[in-house]
């Protein structure tokens, strides 16, 4: 996260504080990307359940004879524990990779075992396809849509300007195609070490360095305008959804039969 750009959480959603006026605040392009579908995630926290409730059968049938209660929170916590295991062990190969990218020479000593493998390829990509990196970890803000985010990398790769995303996840999905259309088609970038505000370099494309235990590639995505009018229209949704359906349904202006509260009742 780039430290030039201060950042708060609020109802579930990251905002990020323009430094200009330290007034005006704007949701953050992974908070606008959450807005999109995900059917799939129900059938994914199910499993999880069932894999916590099958692996861990003992644990929780002795915690369930004792509190009932705190082994139903237990089971239905196992995709949470999960996901900031996940998110740990990614933030953690996101800073060596930033101070390997910048050039910093970081003994194998010094890294976690749990990311050895994927620093061990990260340096692979430095080595073999020799990045230029233009710009790394900043903030990108669009005075035009009202929204903020930190993107990796912008680099050039065999001559183009790419906006590279890393990923540690097993799988790369279609949702970082918007991410990387919202930094592509920001106004301005904000520079971490000064605060000043610099144009976004025109891009020739995007990218995903999806770096696994077991190796790394370089894959590219489509994140042009086409995928930013779809990252607009989720931008409206989560207007809609943080405060725009909040203003929707009014007081009954008229009822009858036994649609008053018990407050209302008494009152009466």
């Amino acid at each position: 996260m780039a430290a030039g750009v201060s950042t708060l959480q609020r109802g579930g959603s990251r905002w990020y504080v323009n430094p200009d006026d330290g007034r005006i605040k704007v949701p953050g392009v992974t908070s606008i990307v959450g807005m999109a579908p995900k059917d799939f995630l129900q059938f994914w926290n199910a499993k999880l359940v069932a894999e916590a409730a099958v692996e861990h059968r003992d644990t929780v049938l002795k915690l369930a004879e004792r509190d009932p209660a705190g082994a139903i929170d237990y089971l239905k916590r196992a995709p949470r524990r999960y996901t900031q295991e996940a998110a740990d062990r990614g933030s953690a190969a996101h800073d060596v990779f930033e101070r390997l990218a910048r050039g910093e020479d970081i003994k194998d000593r010094h890294v976690h075992m749990d990311i050895k493998p994927h620093v061990r390829w990260f340096r692979e990509f430095l080595e073999e396809v020799q990045p230029e990196f233009l710009h790394l970890e900043e903030t990108v803000w669009s005075d035009e849509h009202s929204y903020a985010g930190s993107f990796d990398a912008i680099a050039k790769v065999e001559g183009e300007a790419v906006g590279i995303d890393w990923k540690t996840s097993k799988s790369v999905y279609d949702s970082v195609a918007l991410q990387l259309s919202a930094y592509r088609y920001a106004n301005r970038i904000i520079l971490a070490s000064t605060g000043e505000s610099v144009d976004v370099p025109k891009w020739d494309g995007g990218a995903v360095l999806h770096v696994r235990p077991e190796g790394a590639s370089l894959v590219p995505v489509e994140c042009g305008e086409d995928v930013f009018d779809a990252f607009l229209h989720l931008r409206h949704t989560f207007d809609w959804e943080k405060d725009g359906k909040k203003r929707v349904i009014g007081k009954p202006v008229w009822r009858t039969g036994e649609q008053q509260t018990g407050t209302q009742r008494r009152a009466a």
